[in-house]
């Protein structure tokens, strides 16, 4: 890119540059208080249409995970992602007595 930069004495706006309603600092607070963006992979972001969706979703998914998990269930007995949920131990089969 050309670093150089062109002084004219007879410089003036252009005519499409219209700032006769423009609001001086009207982002100003959002931008000190920081960004939160997150980027979706390709694959995910073609399921959304929107910011609005993707919120939805997420919306729904924290009320899912507060309703589903229970209370006793600690970090340290958390399934791990490819464990699964671990298998309850088959129940010896009764032995019913022959007819004779």
């Amino acid at each position: 890119m050309n670093q150089q930069t062109i002084k004219d004495d007879n410089y003036e706006m252009r005519p499409e540059y219209d700032f006769s309603h423009a609001v001086r600092g009207k982002h100003f607070e959002a931008y000190r208080a920081g960004t939160n963006v997150v980027f979706l992979e390709p694959d995910v972001a073609k399921a959304f249409a929107d910011s609005a969706s993707v919120n939805r979703v997420l919306r729904l998914l924290l009320q899912l995970a507060r309703t589903n998990v229970p209370v006793r269930l600690r970090a340290d007995q958390a399934v791990q992602p490819g464990q699964g949920a671990p298998r309850r131990a088959k129940k010896p089969k009764s032995v019913r007595p022959t007819r004779g």
